[in-house]
């Protein structure tokens, strides 16, 4: 089963309503940059409310790995994602605390060989490649890349999915997750509950054919 991630949590009404749709992942945004960025404690007030079902997932932008563990332990979050420029030694230092999903913006001529550099991650997330942005840019990623990379690791597919292409880009990548956040919002860090339902069903879909 693909698994499906809702990122950019910032309110408990969102999560809930990710939750009762079917989501298997939430992520929360510890990047302050962000627009969907949350504080410590927000993403502490929500994260009990949470079923065991369900995976917490921390994203992290070039930070300390003290740092990014110390918030893991905290909020008890299951992965952290490392969406910046992270080297492999920093990956190999958080994965001794928690399990690491390795971000990379992805275009046609991205070396698959590079993933090889991060063995201790236990995914790489794929975005789309936008000068100056760590993910949330709407665009989409190379979806042909993706798909050569996903039968020999664990792809989390990012980048541009909505309601409309995520069966399309289950059908073709067959990625361990997909993952979205401005496909499912009326703005940024708000989410749309009906529009999360519908990406689901369509991700649903997509394995299906």
């Amino acid at each position: 089963m693909v698994r499906v991630k809702i990122c950019g949590i910032t309110n408990g009404a969102d999560a809930l309503a990710a939750v009762d749709a079917g989501a298997n992942l939430l992520g929360f945004n510890f990047y302050v940059k962000s627009p969907r960025y949350i504080a410590e404690s927000e993403a502490a007030k929500i994260r009990p409310q949470l079923p065991k079902k369900v995976e917490a997932v921390g994203i992290f932008v070039n930070a300390a790995p003290e740092n990014v563990a110390a918030i893991c332990n905290l909020l008890k979050l299951d992965a952290a994602q490392l969406h910046g420029d992270e080297a492999p030694e920093t990956v190999v230092e958080v994965s001794r605390n928690v399990p690491v999903w390795k971000a990379f913006r992805v275009e046609p001529d991205f070396r698959l060989k590079t993933l090889d550099e991060y063995s201790e991650a236990f995914a790489f997330l794929f975005d789309a490649a936008h000068t100056g942005q760590y993910g949330g840019t709407g665009r989409t990623t190379d979806w042909d890349v993706a798909r050569r990379a996903a039968m020999d690791h664990r792809i989390i597919l990012a980048g541009g999915l909505n309601i409309e292409n995520v069966a399309a880009a289950v059908r073709i990548v067959r990625p361990y997750a997909v993952d979205v956040a401005s496909g499912v919002e009326s703005k940024p860090g708000k989410k749309d509950h009906d529009r999360i339902r519908e990406f689901i069903q369509e991700v649903r879909r997509g394995e299906r054919k």
